[in-house]
């Protein structure tokens, strides 16, 4: 236990000795490019399209936002470390810091959001540092609604169905990667039993990385990423985490630093898996995968990343294209995860997209941005 106390501590921090060199050694947001390059991106038959751009929001903090929600083109919400989180609705010209009171000792690391006054954050950490909080104005007041009390417990990632019932998961206790449910948009919550929950491999935890271990698509769906053991799974469920199917994910394990640290599903069936080893001293030459089967299989991606990925998100209105984002870049894919090219230097955690359009990366020193 002690063992596997110390593996929580390393994937939820995401940082280890050489991370945090490369971390303090990145550009600042000002050496930054705004925005990804304008480069033409050109099919087999030569149609050209204009690739996405990022447009850099000066939020006025240098906050790690790891946990992103995007509500559309102008409303969004990021929550990160020191208990901040910042709420705009008028396309990152101006922030509102809606930090809860009292969490400035918290590591926010997930927020959903169903629209611009609603939404569930999540701090994570070992005992009690593991919280949950909910909005219904904004952010203007806040209501804890779930404190975790179990020192074995250590929750990584939220993720909802709709605008009542959600999911948020935990490294495993007694074996088993524990899961906690709510019913009415986060205002309670309850563990689920574990008898449907495959036993927990030796060294295996989620990563609290960018609030994408733990996905969902439709009114059932859902799959946790997993890292650290021998071999990265993807764990899928179709009741709402009540039972559990496993499947192997191709981006290399072994270690409490490698595995697959995002998930994103377009359907209940299509799906990609980013990950790779986060020390910038490692390589991470398989850092990306796909399904087409709703996880029950995986196949590496034939041109993956070129370094590590932390998150992923399907573009609004397209069946095919996806971006990838980390400390060292962003892809982009055009076909649906076999491929990928960088077109982007700049760094970011994690990457969200709203149904109906609007597209948003955030990460370190307060970095926010908005797709262009």
């Amino acid at each position: 236990m002690k063992a596997m106390g110390k593996t929580r501590r390393l994937m939820s921090l995401g940082l280890c000795g050489a991370a945090v060199t490369a971390v303090l050694a990145a550009p600042s947001v000002q050496a930054v490019p705004s925005a990804l390059s304008a480069r033409t991106v050109g099919d087999a038959a030569g149609a050209q399209q204009r690739g996405p751009g990022w447009a850099l929001a000066d939020t006025g903090t240098d906050a790690r936002f790891r946990g992103l929600a995007a509500v559309s083109r102008s409303a969004a919400w990021v929550a990160g470390s020191r208990g901040t989180v910042l709420r705009t609705g008028d396309g990152g010209r101006h922030w509102r810091d809606v930090s809860p009171d009292g969490a400035a000792e918290l590591e926010f690391r997930d927020i959903e959001a169903f629209d611009e006054r609603r939404a569930v954050a999540l701090a994570i950490g070992e005992g009690e540092a593991s919280r949950v909080f909910r909005t219904d104005d904004g952010g203007a007041t806040w209501t804890e609604s779930f404190r975790n009390t179990d020192a074995r417990a250590f929750y990584d990632c939220l993720t909802f169905f709709d605008s009542r019932h959600g999911l948020a998961m935990s490294d495993p206790v007694d074996g088993r990667f524990r899961i906690l449910s709510t019913a009415d948009g986060g205002r309670n919550w309850r563990v689920l039993p574990d008898a449907g929950m495959p036993a927990a491999r030796p060294g295996e935890a989620g990563f609290a990385a960018s609030g994408q271990c733990l996905v969902s698509s439709g009114g059932k769906d859902v799959w946790l990423a997993t890292g650290g053991a021998a071999t990265a799974r993807v764990l899928h469920s179709g009741d709402r985490g009540l039972t559990w199917t496993e499947a192997a994910v191709t981006i290399p394990a072994g270690d409490p630093a490698r595995g697959v640290f995002g998930l994103a599903f377009r359907d209940r069936t299509h799906g990609i898996a980013v990950g790779g080893d986060y020390r910038a001293d490692q390589a991470s030459p398989e850092a990306a995968a796909v399904t087409g089967d709703g996880g029950r299989s995986w196949r590496r991606a034939s041109v993956p990343p070129v370094a590590y990925r932390s998150g992923a998100a399907w573009l609004p209105h397209s069946r095919s294209s996806a971006v990838a984002v980390g400390p060292t870049g962003t892809d982009l894919t055009r076909d649906g995860g076999r491929t990928w090219r960088t077109v982007d230097t700049g760094s970011y955690d994690s990457v969200d997209c709203a149904p109906r359009g609007g597209c948003w990366a955030s990460g370190e020193k307060g970095r926010v941005a908005r797709m262009r």
